[in-house]
């Protein structure tokens, strides 16, 4: 079940994707944190935030929709508070998600980042939907997605990972941009830009109006999005987007991703990580595959039929 990935080495493909696992250190009481593949943390800004207004969160019918607006303690309280305690499970892999307005509050983020114990990688969020400034507006301009992943790169001391938009004209554009700027590795996707009218009231559900979709209903998108990908670039992929069963981990996998993330399964189940950790492999036994990363790209073309 182990996998390489942009030079870490994980126990698992299967990760706790951004927003869904808090600092994963609240999941350690039922969650073994060193068997599941890694976690992404919740998206850290220089300043503490404290999100959008409620409601915030709506269920969709195949799904969520989202408008948390990226609350989070900050970089500052991440690394007093949360970080010492996640050093207790030295064989868990920490992916830190950074956020930022501008671009020096993604270096600024970093910097402080650098000198820390205890983390393996960045995970660059140019793709919130949920924010007015930042986020989405670095992912959807190539121009500022370039610069933006150039001067990160430039003083990260740990693999960057940049998690893409789908809310684009050309995904495969932008993973392109984003790995000749210096990404060491792409996530994708994150949500859908989206929205939800209440028709007794008329009013949106979200207080923010617009929200991220995601859930089983975006899995076929982002599967397509990722085979994209995959043949647009070289360097790994992590995919997500409505991850419930192995088997969609496997279509990931098939498409081209190195490993996975899981996210809105965890509002159903919060220990859907490393459930379906432990489902995969059991896949894999059953269908005689002895490595899951030979998974990695392994889609068939279409078979011939003849009439």
């Amino acid at each position: 079940m182990t996998v390489r990935f942009a030079g870490l080495e994980l126990v698992s493909p299967v990760i706790a994707a951004s927003g869904t696992f808090g600092y994963g250190i609240e999941f350690e009481e039922i969650v073994a944190l060193e068997k599941i593949g890694a976690f992404v943390t919740k998206g850290l800004s220089l300043e503490p935030m404290a999100g959008n207004k409620p409601p915030r969160m709506v269920p969709t019918a195949a799904g969520m929709l989202n408008a948390i607006g990226l609350q989070n303690i900050g970089v500052e309280a991440f690394l007093e508070t949360k970080l010492p305690a996640l050093r207790r499970y030295p064989a868990c892999t920490v992916i830190v998600n950074v956020f930022g307005y501008q671009v020096n509050d993604y270096l600024a983020v970093v910097e402080r980042l650098n000198g820390a114990d205890g983390i393996a990688a960045y995970e660059l969020n140019v793709s919130c939907p949920n924010v007015h400034e930042g986020g989405m507006t670095f992912g959807a301009d190539p121009g500022a997605l370039e610069y933006l992943v150039a001067r990160v790169k430039a003083i990260a001391n740990r693999p960057l990972i940049v998690k893409l938009s789908p809310n684009v004209t050309s995904i495969a554009q932008m993973a392109r941009i984003a790995e000749r700027a210096g990404a060491d590795a792409l996530s994708l996707v994150n949500t859908f830009l989206a929205m939800s009218i209440d028709p007794e009231t008329r009013q949106p559900l979200l207080a923010n109006i617009t929200g991220g979709l995601s859930g089983p209903g975006i899995k076929p998108i982002a599967v397509r999005m990722v085979w994209e990908v995959a043949q647009a670039v070289s360097i790994p992929i992590l995919g997500m987007g409505g991850i419930v069963t192995a088997e969609d981990a496997v279509e990931f996998l098939l498409a081209g991703a190195t490993a996975v993330q899981v996210g809105t399964a965890s509002y159903a189940d919060p220990r859907a990580v490393e459930r379906l950790s432990k489902e995969l492999e059991r896949w894999c036994r059953s269908h005689q595959v002895s490595e899951v990363s030979s998974l990695t790209g392994g889609m068939k073309p279409p078979s011939s039929k003849t009439s």
